[in-house]
C-alpha cells in the first residue's frame, strides 16, 4: 500500500523520537536533535499543507508574498493579521533607549512561565503592533527586521554596490536555461549573519532555510530546500507549505507542471517542550490532502495577491497548542 504523502513528516518526527540525542540551545528550553534529515513530496499528490493538525495556511501565504515583495518590514504582515514575526521587531523596540516601559528582559522564556507577567507583556505587545498599524516613522524605525529574508531573495548587496534580484533572476533562467545546475537563491550572507540579533547586526536572525534550488525536468519544475535548522513541530510544516507554495507560484508562471519539494534539514530538533504534543500528532490519522488554486488572470509571481490564492478540500484533525522558542 502507498503510503500517505504526509507520512514522510510523520516518519521524520518518530525519528528524532527514537534516535535524537539531548542538545541544548540558544533559547535554553532544550532539545531531541538529528543532524542530516531529508524528506521529499510529489506535489503532484496534493498540496503538503499537514493534515494531523491544522496548519494555517493564510499565515504562511503572506509570509511568503512579503518575502517575494522583498519587504522587511512586519508592517505588511500585520496588516494581514499575521503575527509570527511580530517578537523578532518587539525586541528591537525594548532593547531601544526610547523604550522606557515595563522591563521585558529575556521576554520569551519569562511570559511562558509567569502568567502575571505574560499578561504585561501581551499588553505591551500590542501596543506595539498597533503603533507599527498607525504610526509610519515608528514602523520605518522598529518594524524593520534588517537584511531577513525578502532583502537577500530581491536586493542581495554585492560587494560592488549593487542590488542583485536572485529570485526575479533565477525564474528567468528557469524559463530561458532550464538545464542549468546553477539556479540558487540563497539567503545566507555572513556578513550579516555574524552577531545577528546582537547590537549593530544587519539582521534580526540568521536565515533558518539557507538556501534553495531548482531543478526542471520533464516539463516539471522541482525545488530543494537546504535549512540549516528546523523546530520540527511548529516551524517545518510552514517551511513544507511555504517552499511547495513557491514552487507552484513560479511553476505557474513559467508554464510548468509541479514536480517535488525536497527539504533537506542540518540540525532537525524537537523542542523537549513539545514532546507530548508531538506524540498527540503521532496518535492522529492523515486526511487527504487539500489542492491549491492560483488565480489564471494572473501571470506574474510578483503580481500575486493573497486573494489570488485558494487552498480546496482542506480538513485537518484539530489544532495543537505548543510554546514558540525565541
Amino acid at each position: 500500500m502507498e503510503k500517505h504523502p504526509e507520512q514522510a513528516y510523520l516518519d521524520m518526527l518518530q525519528h528524532i523520537l527514537t534516535n535524537g540525542q539531548k542538545k541544548q540551545d540558544r533559547t535554553g528550553t532544550g532539545t531531541l536533535s538529528v543532524f542530516g534529515y531529508q524528506m521529499r513530496f510529489d506535489l503532484s499528490q496534493g498540496f503538503p499543507l499537514f493534515t494531523t493538525k491544522r496548519v494555517p495556511f493564510r499565515l504562511i501565504a503572506s509570509e511568503l508574498l512579503w518575502f517575494i515583495k522583498g519587504d522587511t518590514n512586519i508592517r505588511y504582515l500585520l496588516q494581514h493579521n499575521n503575527h509570527i514575526w511580530d517578537e523578532w521587531a518587539f525586541k528591537k523596540w525594548v532593547e531601544s533607549d526610547e523604550y522606557n516601559g515595563p522591563d521585558m528582559t529575556d521576554f520569551g522564556r519569562r511570559c511562558l512561565i509567569d502568567n502575571e507577567f505574560n499578561e504585561i507583556y501581551q499588553k505591551e505587545l500590542q501596543q506595539f503592533c498597533e503603533r507599527i498599524l498607525t504610526n509610519d516613522e515608528f514602523a520605518e524605525k522598529y518594524g524593520d527586521l534588517g537584511n531577513v529574508y525578502g532583502k537577500q531573495w530581491r536586493n542581495w548587496t554585492a560587494s560592488t554596490g549593487e542590488e542583485l534580484d536572485q529570485l526575479k533572476d533565477a525564474i528567468e533562467q528557469i524559463k530561458n536555461n532550464p538545464d542549468s545546475r546553477r539556479i540558487i537563491v540563497n539567503a545566507w550572507n555572513p556578513e550579516d549573519v555574524i552577531n545577528a540579533g546582537g547590537k549593530g547586526s544587519k539582521a534580526a536572525l540568521p536565515p533558518c532555510h539557507a538556501m534553495f534550488q531548482f531543478y526542471v525536468i520533464n516539463g516539471k519544475l522541482s525545488c530543494h530546500l537546504l535549512q540549516r535548522s528546523g523546530d520540527t513541530f511548529l516551524g517545518i510544516p510552514f517551511n513544507v507549505a511555504s517552499y511547495s507554495l513557491l514552487t507552484h507560484l513560479i511553476a505557474h508562471e513559467c508554464g510548468l507542471e509541479v514536480g517535488d519539494f525536497v527539504h533537506t534539514i542540518s540540525d532537525a530538533h524537537i523542542y523537549s517542550n513539545h514532546l507530548e504534543q508531538v506524540q498527540e500528532q503521532l496518535s492522529r490519522t492523515p486526511k487527504a490532502l487539500p489542492q491549491l488554486r492560483i488565480n489564471n488572470n494572473k501571470t506574474s509571481i510578483f503580481d500575486i495577491e493573497m486573494e489570488d490564492l485558494t487552498i480546496e478540500g482542506y480538513d485537518p484533525h484539530p489544532t495543537i497548542k505548543a510554546p514558540v522558542a525565541v
